[in-house]
C-alpha cells in the first residue's frame, strides 16, 4: 500500500519515518520522499496511530488525491534542488509534467489554487535556500555556485537572489548571521 506524506524534505526524515513505520508494526518497502510503501493494508485503527505519530514528528499522512498531487510536484522540487547534482536537460515544466504523466497547465493551476503561489515561485525559493547553504558552507565562490544551481550566468543569480531576499549573495555572505528557512516552511 503506497501512503503519501508531507514535510518529508531530507534522508533524516526518511529514517523517521520508517522508525515511526517500525514501532507500529508495519513493514517499510520503498521510503521515498513524501512517498511510502507499505506492504500491509493499513486498518482504521492503524491509520489514525500512524496519522498521530507523523504528526508528533512534524509529519503528516495526506489522503486528498489533489493534495498528494501537490506533495509530488513538491517533492520534486526539492529531490531536484537540494538532493540531485544534475540538471534535467529540458525545461522544468515538461520535466514536472513527464515525471507526474499530467499537463504543465493542470499542475499549475492545480498548485497556485491549493498553495496561493506558482510551482516557478516554488522552485525559486527553494533554490534561493540552497545558494544561502552553499554560500553558508563556502566551499564554492558565486561563479560555481551559479554553475552548480544551473544558472545561465553570476548576475542572473544575483539579481533572482536580490529580488527574492533583498540582499546580494556576497552581502549575504559577509553577514556574522546567516539566516535560513527550514525546508518544510517554504
Amino acid at each position: 500500500m503506497k501512503l503519501y506524506i508531507k514535510y518529508m524534505v531530507s534522508n533524516r526524515c526518511k529514517t523517521a519515518v520508517k522508525e515511526i513505520l517500525l514501532s507500529l508494526q508495519l513493514h517499510p518497502g520503498i521510503v521515498d520522499l513524501g512517498e511510502v510503501e507499505v506492504k500491509e493494508s493499513l486498518s482504521a485503527r492503524q491509520r489514525s496511530e500512524l496519522k498521530t505519530k507523523l504528526l508528533k514528528g512534524g509529519f503528516d499522512l495526506v489522503e486528498d488525491k489533489r493534495a498528494v498531487l501537490i506533495e509530488k510536484i513538491k517533492n520534486t522540487v526539492v529531490q531536484m534542488v537540494h538532493h540531485s547534482n544534475e540538471g534535467i536537460k529540458v525545461n522544468f515544466s515538461h520535466f514536472l509534467s513527464e515525471k507526474l504523466h499530467y499537463d504543465y497547465t493542470y499542475l499549475s493551476n492545480l498548485f497556485s489554487e491549493m498553495q496561493g503561489t506558482t510551482i516557478e515561485q516554488y522552485l525559486i525559493a527553494h533554490k534561493i535556500e540552497r545558494i544561502k547553504e552553499l554560500i553558508t558552507y563556502g566551499e564554492l565562490n558565486i561563479s560555481e555556485i551559479a554553475w552548480k544551481m544551473h544558472y545561465s550566468s553570476v548576475s542572473h543569480l544575483s539579481n533572482q537572489f536580490k529580488k527574492v531576499t533583498g540582499e546580494s549573495p556576497s552581502h549575504y555572505k559577509h553577514q556574522h548571521v546567516h539566516h535560513r528557512d527550514p525546508l518544510e516552511e517554504i
